[in-house]
């Protein structure tokens, strides 16, 4: 199921690349966390997304802007039992490929506001920990993919400003509305949930 849908997606996007007014490039920082059930030690991780864009104008106001993303995603973790001289940390290392699909309004010249839905392919997912108990270090890294689940649907929410050169700028918000936890060894009311902060900047060709 997840080959065809890989498959469908590349197809979608070019023949949306071939037919689009503007085709451009975008590459930024995300600000990844992990959000839901139990999350107290849970902190943001600092990674990146790459991708394309096209861009298809409706009106003067209105345009359409799918686009296909490598996103490292994820959150980093600590915890600490104080009395036993027991530290835990890690980072949950979450690569997807995600193909956003944006509509997009322009409030004034090269200043748009823009919200729309997304799918996520998950590509990998790691656990990368590290333990000290009792002045002793240890540390690994786990294949965690199978725990994860492999689509990840998510809401989309942001501003855009483009220069007259092509150069563009964004920052979105992507809200997960899937659940990651996909382990049979947790209870199945326990919900994980995508969240990051994305800060691009582009060139439409």
């Amino acid at each position: 199921m997840k080959k065809i849908i890989l498959v469908a997606v590349f197809a979608i996007i070019a023949t949306v690349c071939v037919n689009a007014q503007n085709f451009g490039v975008k590459a930024g920082l995300n600000l990844a966390s992990i959000t839901g059930d139990e999350t107290d030690e849970i902190d943001s991780r600092t990674s990146i997304h790459i991708g394309v864009v096209a861009e298809f104008e409706i009106s003067d106001k209105f345009s359409f802007q799918p686009e296909l993303l490598y996103s490292s995603q994820g959150a980093k973790y600590s915890y600490s039992e104080i009395e036993f001289n027991y530290s835990m940390e890690g980072e949950f290392k979450l690569d997807y490929l995600n193909i956003p699909l944006m509509a997009k309004y322009y409030v004034s010249e090269g200043f748009s506001i823009e919200a729309g839905p997304q799918i996520g392919i998950l590509l990998s997912a790691e656990d990368e920990w590290e333990v000290n108990f009792d002045g002793e270090t240890d540390s690994g890294t786990d294949d965690i993919k199978d725990d994860v689940s492999s689509i990840d649907f998510g809401l989309n929410f942001g501003v855009g400003y483009k220069l007259d050169s092509g150069i563009n700028f964004g920052a979105r918000y992507n809200l997960g509305l899937s659940n990651l936890n996909d382990d049979s060894a947790f209870d199945e009311d326990f919900k994980w949930n995508n969240s990051v902060v994305q800060i691009s900047v582009g060139y439409f060709f």
